[in-house]
């Protein structure tokens, strides 16, 4: 016949089922709003990403939204941040949605430096107790971040050789509409978050105009990943 567990045992068994159940509510995601102007590129990766994190634990639908603003003439870094802005009121008001983290990506791209350096501001104002808000800007384009995945890139390229760099490394044409970004990246997530605060690491105090190349985008990833699956 098993011996009774002791009452000790048993309260160190409840403080662990306590611990673990602490631990579980712990790192539940909150609600993330993903904001980009581009319209294949970004939204590709980061749905990508919300794919993954959604098959790992069911639970975790619809904590992360991926948002396309259609760029238009005359539109600017501010525009991109007011409507943001606008959908997270949008939440609140429709379903008492309250998003905790609003990222705001956006690439250097022709915007004046003026211009895209003020959504970093923006974002600072904007940000409250319950709700912050994040320039993830990309000087000068959101590809940096891709590149940055098979080596660090402390030297300036022209936005448009960023596609000939990936097509070396990808071992296929890269495509801006490649529905797989994510996927094919995947492997060296890890690598890219520290060659990006590599890169960045001589910023301190800079303008993100005055970074370049530079790219904010890991902060997401490094937000959300523990929600991805630890390893490649």
């Amino acid at each position: 016949m098993a011996k009774p567990v002791k009452k000790s045992d048993r309260n160190k068994e409840w403080r662990k089922d306590r611990n673990s159940r602490s631990r579980a509510r712990s790192i539940a995601p909150e609600y993330h709003l993903i904001v980009s102007e581009g319209t294949e590129t970004e939204p590709n990766y980061f749905k990508g990403m919300k794919d993954e994190i959604e098959r790992n634990n069911a639970a975790y639908a619809d904590k992360i939204t991926v948002n396309v603003e259609q760029r238009h003439k005359g539109m600017n870094t501010i525009d991109l941040v007011k409507h943001a802005e606008q959908k997270v009121k949008d939440a609140l008001r429709k379903s008492n949605k309250i998003y905790k983290h609003v990222w705001i990506v956006y690439d250097k791209d022709d915007f004046k430096d003026n211009d895209f350096d003020k959504a970093v501001k923006e974002c600072e104002n904007l940000t409250s107790e319950t709700t912050e808000y994040h320039a993830i800007w990309s000087n000068e384009s959101f590809e940096l971040w891709f590149l940055l995945h098979f080596r660090t890139q402390n030297v300036d390229i022209h936005r448009e050789n960023y596609g000939k760099e990936l097509t070396k490394y990808l071992k296929t044409d890269y495509k801006k509409n490649d529905k797989d970004i994510y996927v094919r990246l995947r492997p060296e997530l890890d690598t890219a978050i520290k060659n990006a605060e590599k890169i960045m690491e001589p910023y301190v105090n800079k303008q993100p105009s005055q970074c370049r190349p530079g790219t904010k985008v890991y902060e997401i990833l490094k937000k959300l990943r523990p929600y991805l699956k630890s390893g490649k």
